[in-house]
């Protein structure tokens, strides 16, 4: 028999806060986390600004053995999975532990150390680096970590599909629980890209904008990067239930498609087959539905495309839809960015209130949906879709529930 699974604990830092409580109330005031960057060799990039996670400093959160080991992704995810693990209430040990893992999206992994390890070589000439720097980079340490950090035994890997990795992952570990192989799964994603030779690498490709994120607006001129991480507790319900846990919400479908026809521009058709698959595992109508927050990147390409794929699915409900993307808010955290945006489908659920699209500023005919303009709104929603729509055509659509 599927079980049921619910979220019982979530945790967050990002350019928005540096926790839940926190992230929440900025997306619900519309406020903007995108400002100037501060990293080294700013002046050289032609990109100056970003989601950047402000007020950060790593020795108030970690030692100096632990530095050491923790590229700035992985100790956004440790410190986001200390929130989740708290609110859950969840210890692991024995046959709980052997049965429950971590999955975790991420798309650069330690491209920080990656950047100062290049310039130490190439730059600067050195002929050593830290014996650490392999374990420290590697796209499946922020996982490792959390599963020594809380002893969890069972599936654990890092998922890896750009923009789609968080929901990818996500929806794994949804999967592995409903089919009975975990109890629970500890599940998000994390990015940290925001380093001179990250953004310089983005610059390359001309979708990003150097003044601000407007999804869905006719003036938008491309996607800003952020940073931070996003990690969830998902659980079996009737085990959640018993011990009298918190439930945040139900996760009830997910799907994946390959758009498998371009390595950049998407397909209306991948990710329409995503939205629809994702109602069709939840057993959702599409009249169900009252929010999706969107892949919304504020490319040109992107928000029609979206914004055709959601028109070809709901029909004429999806006039009555309300669509927001917070990526005008927090950033694009490319790996990570899934797992952030999952926090204002359960804010919509649980509150009642609607993340806005800030930015906006002209509607664009081709983009003729209610995106929730500037400012939050209050509704009362029962079932909410998220998506990620990534780079290689690869699509990710997460349904949820009120508890």
């Amino acid at each position: 028999m599927a079980q049921r699974v619910v979220i019982t604990g979530a945790g967050t830092i990002n350019a928005l806060g540096h926790n839940v409580p926190d992230t929440l109330a900025a997306m619900a005031e519309g406020r903007c986390g995108i400002g100037p960057l501060d990293i080294r060799d700013v002046d050289r990039l032609t990109v100056k600004i970003g989601g950047q996670v402000r007020d950060y400093h790593e020795e108030t959160h970690f030692n100096r053995q632990q530095i050491a080991l923790y590229d700035r992704f992985t100790q956004f995810t440790l410190l986001a999975a200390a929130q989740a693990m708290g609110q859950s209430g969840l210890t692991f040990a024995g046959q709980l532990a052997d049965r429950s893992g971590v999955i975790l999206g991420n798309s650069g992994g330690g491209l920080n150390t990656q950047d100062e390890n290049y310039r130490a070589v190439y730059e600067e000439g050195k002929n050593r680096v830290h014996p650490f720097i392999i374990p420290k980079l590697m796209n499946n340490a922020a996982v490792s970590h959390v599963a020594m950090q809380y002893n969890l035994r069972g599936p654990s890997f890092t998922v890896s599909t750009a923009c789609a990795s968080s929901n990818h992952a996500m929806g794994q570990a949804f999967l592995m629980i409903r089919s009975g192989m975990a109890t629970a799964m500890v599940t998000g994603g994390s990015e940290s890209m925001l380093c001179f030779g990250g953004v310089k690498a983005w610059e390359g490709l001309r979708v990003m904008s150097k003044d601000a994120c407007r999804p869905f607006s006719a003036t938008r001129n491309g996607m800003v990067q952020g940073e931070g991480a996003g990690v969830f507790v998902f659980e079996e319900r009737d085990h959640a239930m018993a011990r009298g846990a918190e439930i945040l919400a139900e996760v009830v479908g997910f799907a994946m498609t390959s758009d498998a026809a371009d390595i950049v521009m998407p397909s209306k058709q991948g990710a329409a087959r995503a939205i629809a698959g994702a109602l069709r595992d939840g057993g959702l109508n599409r009249d169900e539905i009252g929010y999706i927050n969107a892949h919304g990147t504020g490319t040109a390409a992107n928000d029609k495309t979206e914004s055709a794929a959601v028109a070809d699915v709901f029909g004429a409900h999806a006039d009555n839809l309300m669509i927001s993307s917070t990526k005008s808010m927090h950033g694009h955290l490319i790996g990570g960015t899934g797992a952030v945006e999952l926090l204002a489908c359960i804010m919509a659920l649980r509150d009642g209130i609607i993340a806005p699209t800030i930015g906006y500023e002209e509607p664009d005919p081709e983009c003729a949906l209610d995106v929730v303009p500037n400012v939050a709104r209050e509704a009362k929603v029962d079932a909410v879709l998220s998506n990620a729509f990534a780079f290689g055509g690869l699509n990710a659509v997460i349904a949820l529930r009120k508890a």
